[in-house]
């Protein structure tokens, strides 16, 4: 009972401290790839983008910025980025492109105006669902420390196991040899005695 409870502690352990190798992984490549992630916080996109999605936005031009488009940028004042949908892209005096963004699932239109000053905008792409609530925990130092200890716990674990096992098998050998050689007659003498006889 014990053995299997611990195969399966270790499987599940290392399974996790796999998947979190796995997702640091894919987040280094995803840039190489021209991508940005995102964690949605808020539910002002619920309607498109779940609360606790990891988003994947594509860098474009921001010339080519639609009505309709998502995308994700700093709004005036604000202390992070925002997903919000565009809902309108009205030229100013100096020709600047103003635009007007909305959550989806909000009433109003955002209280801010906003002109991009880069070239290139993060646009919406697609979301994975959950995997930025794992992502949020790994910012939290315990839960890092965490994820770094699981593995080398899981091998410790593992070499406990096999040495107590192996303890095991050694004493049950002896046992099972001691019982053999005195049911033979062949119980351990003294060497003196085994030499005169």
């Amino acid at each position: 009972m014990r053995a299997g409870v611990a195969r399966i502690w270790a499987a599940s352990s290392t399974m996790t401290a796999i998947a979190l190798l796995g997702l640091a992984l894919v987040l280094a490549i995803l840039p190489l790839l021209g991508l940005k992630t995102y964690v949605i916080a808020g539910e002002s996109m619920a309607g498109t983008i779940p609360k606790g999605s990891l988003i994947l936005d594509r860098i474009v031009p921001a010339s080519s910025l639609q009505v309709g488009d998502v995308i994700t940028f700093r709004p005036p004042g604000a202390k992070g980025p925002v997903t919000h949908r565009i809902v309108s892209i009205v030229p100013d005096q100096n020709g600047t492109r103003v635009y007007r963004t909305k959550g989806d699932v909000n009433p109003s239109v955002d209280p801010w105006q906003v002109t991009l000053d880069q070239d290139e905008q993060p646009r919406y792409l697609a979301n994975v669902p959950y995997v930025g609530y794992a992502i949020a925990a790994l910012s939290l130092r315990p839960v890092r420390l965490f994820a770094l200890a699981l593995p080398a716990l899981v091998i410790a674990v593992a070499v406990l196991s096999s040495l107590w096992k192996e303890a095991g098998e050694d004493l049950r050998r002896r046992e099972t040899g001691a019982d053999y050689n005195e049911r033979e007659g062949l119980a351990a003498r003294p060497a003196q005695e085994l030499q005169e006889t």
